[in-house]
């Protein structure tokens, strides 16, 4: 039996090309000072926080990172906190210097959240808290939006010398 090439595969291969090489666990972080003992009723305030970074590992590869960082607190108490920098590696090749921080902004964050989403909720109920589960991110909106901070302050600094 011949091993044959998906016909997608061979298409275009001079064209745009955006690949997921793999995807990986980079580092956590996981503090709860006081364990799980939680003073009255469970309604913690969650606070949440998403970034995005980039590095060139090699020509046409770049290592993404999505960093997910969750605080919960109990009145003025923090119950816990939790760090997931959940990383890929992806093959960009053809693509436009706009195409490629997009892809970084959106469409690498949009691959990376699956899983930083399912180590933020083990490591909190490991941690011995109730079962939390990040909600839905819009990664297009979170880099519009950048891309309109961005030029306002673009447009409020004026020309430089």
């Amino acid at each position: 039996m011949e091993n044959q090439t998906a016909p997608a595969a061979t298409e275009n291969q001079n064209g745009p090309m955006l690949s997921i090489q793999s995807v990986y666990l980079k580092d956590c972080s996981y503090e709860a000072p006081k364990g799980p003992r939680v003073e009255g009723n469970w309604s913690p305030q969650i606070s949440l926080d998403i970034n995005t970074t980039a590095n060139v590992v090699a020509p046409e590869l770049n290592e993404v990172v999505l960093t997910v960082t969750v605080g919960a607190k109990q009145g003025e108490v923090t119950a816990f906190l939790v760090e997931v920098k959940q990383a890929g590696l992806f093959q960009m090749r053809g693509l436009t210097a706009d195409d490629q921080r997009r892809a970084i902004g959106t469409i690498c964050p949009n691959v990376l959240f699956p899983y930083a989403r399912v180590a933020v909720s083990q490591l909190v109920t490991q941690g011995g808290f109730p079962n939390f589960v990040l909600p839905p991110v819009d990664f297009d909106q979170l880099f519009a939006r950048g891309l309109a901070q961005q030029a306002a302050q673009a447009g409020t600094q004026g020309p430089a010398n």
